[in-house]
């Protein structure tokens, strides 16, 4: 048999099929390579003929010339993520002032580069990793940009306006249902979020700041930002927390007998294990999941009390942290929701969830210098994730829960109605 012969499977047997294989990448830098020196080589077309319109024909004599080409100069444009070095063609006035060319000043304006580095990081992609990232270049054309330092120096700058974007957004206007306010740790800092559902279902990033939970100041600051933004607190509406006593106190300086407040119950089923010993958990956290899928507020509320009180000799701890804001942990219960919707609304899961993404995209980072360095990375997290929210789970029975906080609003207008009625009285 002749060794030059083919293959039944088409391929050559003395290795010449590995060339056929290769073809399709060869033909494909091929191609990106002739279209990149023929886009440069168009760009100087187009840029020559500007010049040409202001200073008129190479050589040829104009007694009117307003303008006069002066060579060339070393720039550079952004192109595939990176700066590409060009040759710049110069035009000065007849007095001697640099005119730029139309093309050039639209081309020049445009700078993407803080956007791409911002996306290759959200991606997962490290800064000395950058440029392995994007497409080769053909060999003649310089480049440069793309080194650890000028990666992570765009990053910081794009990180810097994206979290300025988020904590300008224009809250007036926006008809929420739902806030849900939750403190995530991340090493020794700790980011507030608050975000809110409006009454078609939409998820909204409202907030971010660096500070506990537990402190005061952090929160009410939160607070009174969304507010300056435009947060309207005269309507009723659903807040859901966790359990810290500050963030609870400043959610009714704040909102009032507006805010019908909801302790997360994933934060109370955690704080109460954790007060007991590792044999009794399993048995304590399935007796409260039981008596929250009962959905009848008065049999949850009598079961989680028979619970306490079987407590309370052995684990008094225990005990205490299950009785401390009971009745806030039935708040969506009474409302009388569909039971998708409850489940969502009455833990702070959905912040867990955000901020899952900024873990994945700050995986690399070993260390946080500083809550300034936290929120920037935050802001990028979750303005991808923002990218992929869909409308909150059953929300097409969001008009029963309109309905419910319209009524709430209802009841408080004609009680503080008496109110006033009764001081004019007097």
């Amino acid at each position: 048999m002749n060794k030059s012969a083919k293959r039944t499977d088409g391929r050559r047997a003395d290795g010449g099929g590995q060339l056929w294989l290769r073809l399709p990448a060869m033909v494909r830098e091929a191609l990106y390579d002739t279209l990149m020196v023929t886009g440069l080589a168009c760009m100087d077309e187009v840029l020559e003929a500007e010049r040409a319109a202001l200073c008129g024909v190479r050589y040829a004599h104009q007694a009117q010339r307003q303008a006069q080409r002066a060579g060339h100069v070393p720039s550079s444009l952004v192109l595939g993520g990176r700066r590409v070095t060009v040759s710049r063609p110069r035009v000065r006035s007849v007095a001697g002032r640099e005119l730029k060319l139309p093309s050039w000043r639209e081309w020049s304006a445009r700078d993407p580069l803080e956007a791409r580095a911002l996306e290759q990081m959200v991606l997962r992609v490290s800064t000395r990793r950058y440029a392995r990232s994007l497409e080769p270049l053909p060999a003649p054309v310089a480049t440069r940009g793309t080194s650890k330092s000028a990666v992570s120096a765009r990053f910081v700058y794009g990180t810097e306006r994206k979290l300025g974007e988020l904590l300008s957004r224009d809250l007036h206007g926006l008809k929420l249902v739902a806030l849900i306010i939750d403190g995530v740790h991340f090493g020794q800092h700790v980011v507030l979020a608050a975000v809110g559902v409006d009454e078609r279902g939409h998820k909204h990033v409202l907030g971010l700041r660096e500070g506990a939970t537990e402190n005061a100041a952090a929160v009410k600051a939160l607070l009174a930002d969304l507010v300056e933004r435009g947060l309207d607190t005269n309507r009723s509406l659903l807040i859901v927390i966790h359990g810290a006593k500050a963030l609870h106190k400043a959610v009714a300086e704040v909102f009032g007998r507006r805010a019908l407040i909801q302790r997360c119950r994933e934060h109370k089923k955690r704080n109460v294990t954790e007060a007991l010993p590792e044999r009794l958990r399993a048995g304590v956290r399935s007796a409260m999941v039981q008596a929250y899928a009962t959905r009848n507020a008065k049999c949850a509320r009598r079961l989680l009390e028979n619970l306490a009180r079987q407590l309370e000799h052995q684990h008094p701890g225990a005990a205490a942290s299950l009785r401390e804001g009971l009745e806030e942990t039935l708040t969506v219960m009474r409302l009388d929701l569909p039971e998708n919707l409850e489940r969502i609304l009455s833990s702070t899961n959905l912040i867990e969830n955000l901020f899952s993404r900024v873990r994945e995209i700050g995986r690399r980072v070993k260390r946080w210098q500083s809550g300034t360095m936290l929120l920037r990375w935050t802001a990028a997290g979750v303005i991808e994730a923002e990218r992929g929210f869909r409308k909150l789970a059953g929300y097409r029975a969001r008009p029963t829960l309109v309905a419910a906080l319209r009524a709430h609003d209802a009841q408080l207008d004609r009680s503080e109605g008496k109110l006033d009625t009764a001081q004019d009285a007097a």
